[in-house]
């Protein structure tokens, strides 16, 4: 693969996420996309964000490791080394702004999923094994595998605090300090009205001030401060990235070491619990609410709409600024009815994929149908996508019409998700902490109407191995021109 992108010397940087290789190359023309292509294991080649992106699926990891094995180092570069185009008109910058905030939510969150997803199957089990008697709830054994599964929500503000400050480029261990001080045990309990000592400093309409710093009133998001959150510590970490070089500007080099990061963590963990912490939270909670509230309007209808389109989004980049709302969800309220429709989606891109590999002749397209396949159900999407369904005939509508289906099934059965994985793989998901209930076996059904469907339409009318003869050229689209995400 290294000399297919124009050899080791050619490589800027390389960086992996999901089910990619990034490189970012000195010479993007010395590339020879056939030859990479053409590579066992090679899924496809895009060019987008400035990247050369190399489309592997579930052996990225591997992939990745024995790319930095022969070009040498750890494959992460400095910002320095990626320039970023400026707009100059004003949609412009909107663009650019909307898509460098996808890019950071990108880079923050990619790290984390697999410990997200992990957890949440995790907790799916452990609900199984109090439902059937396996274990007490009220044992030690419930209590340690509770630990296992809901730490990574709980303290989500300390390890995205480390993801999002190396996305910026500030201090990774800084940031997580400052991330501990928002779910650190004594501020927690300065927000719950169940705790011993709470007290209410003032209240501005329904802003309940239930601390205060100096004397200013500190309103703290009631139940749990800033436990389980995720855009309050983004924040703070590019706050940090705007701070450091000015610490280490004026602060000379002989106390540097200690006066630095003191100031830093006094300064930015002040901002972020008298300022903007309320100001993020009240956003993110204002648009999560709006997501429950057009849901509660009619779930059956939004589930439709929502299964129909939400693969597209992920065309665009754009399911980014959506994982992260689900997992708040999740970790606050204990499930998220979005990511319900969005698991029937999943599923119903691996029905298309699976309907091609049955039904090609092409050993090539075989070989790339069973991964991707598989990969589906596993609640990653984009080798079925891009390896198959968006080149291949009508397979990404046909997909998308079962994902409509499961979408509708998914509401109109009132169904539920109480962990983060999704399609086959993550059946524990629909498991209720408090039993089984209509959410895991609307779940089931649901999944297998998605599944049905799109196969059944992409078996038949979806795709043909005529299609092979007119295979189109896909390209990841981005909005604005952005900073590669998943450093």
């Amino acid at each position: 693969m290294v000399e297919g992108i124009g050899g080791k010397d050619n490589v800027r940087n390389v960086v992996h996420c999901i089910t990619r290789v990034r490189f970012t190359l000195k010479d993007a023309e010395a590339a020879n996309d056939d030859l990479v292509k053409n590579l066992d294991g090679v899924i496809d080649v895009i060019k987008a964000g400035g990247q050369y992106q190399v489309v592997i699926g579930p052996a990225v990891e591997d992939v990745y490791d024995a790319v930095v094995r022969v070009i040498g180092g750890t494959g992460e570069a400095s910002p320095d080394d990626e320039p970023v185009e400026r707009p100059t008109t004003i949609v412009g910058w909107f663009q650019f702004g909307f898509s460098s905030l996808i890019g950071v939510i990108t880079g923050s969150m990619i790290p984390v999923i697999g410990l997200l997803a992990a957890s949440g199957i995790l907790k799916g089990i452990l609900a199984l094994l109090t439902q059937f008697g396996v274990v007490e709830s009220d044992s030690s054994t419930y209590a340690l595998i509770d630990a296992m599964s809901s730490s990574m929500f709980y303290f989500l503000p300390i390890i995205i605090g480390f993801t999002a400050a190396r996305r910026f480029g500030s201090d990774p261990i800084i940031v997580a300090i400052i991330g501990g001080v928002l779910v650190f045990p004594s501020v927690v309990s300065m927000s719950d009205p169940a705790a011993d000592g709470y007290t209410v400093v003032s209240q501005l309409g329904n802003t309940i001030f239930n601390a205060d710093f100096f004397g200013i009133p500190v309103a703290l998001p009631q139940g749990n401060a800033y436990a389980y959150s995720i855009f309050p510590i983004i924040v703070a970490a590019y706050l940090a990235s705007l701070l450091e070089p000015q610490l280490k500007k004026h602060i000379p080099a002989v106390v540097r070491m200690i006066f630095a990061p003191l100031l830093e963590v006094f300064i930015i963990s002040t901002v972020m619990l008298v300022v903007f912490g309320p100001i993020i939270m009240t956003i993110s909670g204002g648009i999560a609410n709006g997501i429950n509230g057009v849901l509660e309007v009619n779930y059956a209808i939004a589930g439709l709409i929502i299964g129909a389109l939400y693969q597209c989004l992920v065309i665009f980049g754009l399911h980014w600024a959506v994982i992260p709302l689900v997992a708040s969800q999740i970790a606050i309220d204990g499930s998220s009815p979005l990511n319900a429709i969005i698991s029937a989606t999943m599923v119903a891109q691996g029905g298309g994929a699976l309907a091609i590999w049955i039904r090609t002749r092409s050993q090539k397209i075989k070989t790339l149908a069973g991964p991707a396949t598989i990969s589906a159900f596993c609640g990653i999407t984009e080798p079925a996508m891009y390896g198959l369904n968006l080149k291949y005939g009508r397979v990404f509508i046909t997909a998308s019409a079962g994902g409509a289906v499961g979408g509708f099934l998914t509401g109109l059965m009132d169904v539920n998700m109480y962990g983060f994985t999704g399609a086959f793989v993550g059946f524990p998901s629909f498991v209720n902490p408090a039993g089984l209930d209509h959410s895991f076996f609307g779940f089931l059904i649901a999944s297998t109407a998605a599944l049905v469907v799109s196969f059944t339409l992409t078996y038949f009318f979806g795709y043909s191995d005529d299609d092979l003869e007119t295979e189109r050229a896909v390209k990841k689209v981005r909005l604005g021109k952005r900073e590669p995400a998943g450093v």
